[in-house]
């Protein structure tokens, strides 16, 4: 009996090591995670900050003598079809892309937070209509109705930018909802109301404070989607002009050269719009982590 109890005092030893060794890799895996996307995200704000200001070049400068000359010392990125150099380009589409990509995101994250909590702290039959203009709208594809809002301006940033922000606040207003229907449920939010609290009262001291962090994150997650669907429309011909630099113009303007086998004005412009897309969705992980109490008790193992 005593060989018996040794025995599992010691499986048991083993077992708790194992899963300490567990969490504690789980903990480095996600420390190396946040420092990366920090990394990048720092690496992309600097470069679109200081490049344009400290570079004293014309990104638009045409020169054909030079044109789709391969990476080298002179243009690290290479030249496009018409001289320019690439890695200025990249840079300058680079900052319209996060400028359209931050502003939509704000944009739909602040329309899709008050139809949220509206239809949430209201209830009854004005959740119901409001659900039921979410689902309709979203029956539509995003690029299609982006198509569509777009073709009504002409070609420019903020047509872009309105054309994002009006197709994706959907999302964010399903997850407020759902937040406002979670919180409604709590013993303090009936605490304020037995104490005579009104419904406005509650809904600006108590849920809203309550929404901001999934609303916050849903933001911080939409900024790449929103950059990708500008890209899109770009790339369509649909977003902004063709002179204009920007990472959807810059890889539709490069179809011709990859065909011919020039492969660097795809590909250079491509990794600008994957990389701080990784980087932003890896932060915005490690804040989903956190804001997550099952996530964060997992991690804290």
């Amino acid at each position: 009996m005593a060989d018996t109890t040794v025995e599992k005092t010691n499986a048991t030893g083993a077992a708790g090591a194992a899963w300490r060794g567990h969490g504690a890799a789980r903990r480095s895996t996600h420390t190396l995670r946040l420092r990366v996307s920090a990394a990048l995200v720092a690496v992309t704000a600097l470069a679109v900050l200081l490049v344009p200001p400290l570079v004293q070049l014309d990104q638009q400068a045409v020169d054909l003598s030079a044109k789709l000359l391969p990476p080298g010392w002179s243009h690290p990125f290479g030249t496009d079809d018409v001289g320019r150099d690439l890695l200025l380009r990249c840079v300058y589409g680079l900052r319209v892309s996060l400028l359209v990509g931050v502003v939509a995101a704000l944009t739909a994250t602040v329309i899709g937070t008050a139809v949220g909590a509206t239809a949430g702290a209201l209830g009854g039959w004005v959740d119901r209509a409001v659900m039921r203009l979410v689902d309709t709208v979203s029956s539509v594809p995003h690029l299609l109705l982006g198509i569509f809002i777009v073709a009504m301006f002409r070609p420019g940033v903020w047509p872009v930018v309105v054309s994002v922000a009006l197709t994706h606040w959907l999302s964010t207003a399903r997850i407020v909802r759902a937040e406002v229907l979670s919180l409604r449920s709590r013993p303090y939010i009936d605490a304020a109301v037995s104490g005579g609290a009104s419904r406005w009262r509650v809904a600006v001291r108590h849920l809203l404070p309550g929404v901001l962090p999934q609303a916050g994150l849903a933001a911080v997650l939409m900024i790449p989607h929103a950059m990708w669907h500008e890209s899109a429309l770009s790339f369509l011909g649909l977003g902004l002009p063709t002179h204009t630099a920007s990472l959807g113009t810059l890889i539709q303007g490069a179809r011709g050269s990859l065909l011919a086998g020039q492969w660097w004005p795809t590909l250079f412009p491509g990794l600008f719009l994957i990389i701080p897309t990784l980087a932003i969705a890896g932060l915005a992980g490690v804040w989903r982590e956190r804001i997550n109490p099952r996530r964060r008790s997992e991690l804290m193992l």
